[in-house]
């Protein structure tokens, strides 16, 4: 293999949310050469609200919250990542695509991230991390919820009890949008 070639961006033009993207991404990133099916499950399941203000946890490059900023043209979307090659390829996308409501910062989970809130989360979870993560990320996210804000989530069918359980405990509802055949979306809503 010819490591400059290696080197070079990979292109996935795709349609999201009704609209046509151009990402450029690199090796090592998630899903480097495609949109990954959780996502689009996720995308074919979530609703938008025109003036959301969202947040795209774990944003990779950035095919959720770009898709997520354009379906709210009077709303933002902040997305981060604890990777920087993530960050920096979710900032170019967002410059290359003109969705000027979007940018990336670095952050591990919620910790970094502006004292703000939500009216709209969503991630796609690893599958392979901690279930202790998972409940610092669900309660980081209940806290940065206005009353009312929703957070979707997207994982492996297998963690789905999981996800039901969790989010009854940490936010006091659930509910299963879809489940496919390998991934499942499951929304959390804030109570007011």
């Amino acid at each position: 293999m010819d490591p400059d070639r290696l080197r070079q961006d990979l292109v996935i033009r795709d349609t999201l949310l009704g609209n046509m993207f151009e990402f450029h991404t690199t090796w090592g990133l998630f899903s480097p050469k495609a949109i990954d099916e959780g996502t689009r499950l996720l995308l074919e399941h979530i609703e938008v609200h025109h003036d959301d203000r969202a947040l795209d946890l774990g944003c990779g490059y950035g095919p959720l919250g770009l898709a997520i900023a354009r379906a709210a043209p009077t709303g933002s979307c902040l997305m981060v990542d604890k990777d920087f090659v993530a960050v920096e390829y979710a900032n170019r996308n967002a410059q290359l695509n003109h969705v000027v409501n979007a940018h990336a910062m670095l952050s591990d989970g919620l910790r970094h991230i502006p004292d703000q809130t939500f009216t709209l989360v969503v991630t796609n979870l690893p599958a392979k991390t901690s279930k202790e993560h998972y409940y610092l990320f669900f309660n980081d996210i209940r806290d940065h919820l206005e009353p009312g804000g929703r957070f979707y989530v997207v994982v492996i069918s297998g963690l789905r009890q999981f996800i039901a359980r969790a989010f009854d405990e940490v936010f006091g509802n659930h509910t299963k949008v879809k489940q496919g055949r390998q991934y499942t979306v499951a929304l959390a809503v804030r109570p007011g």
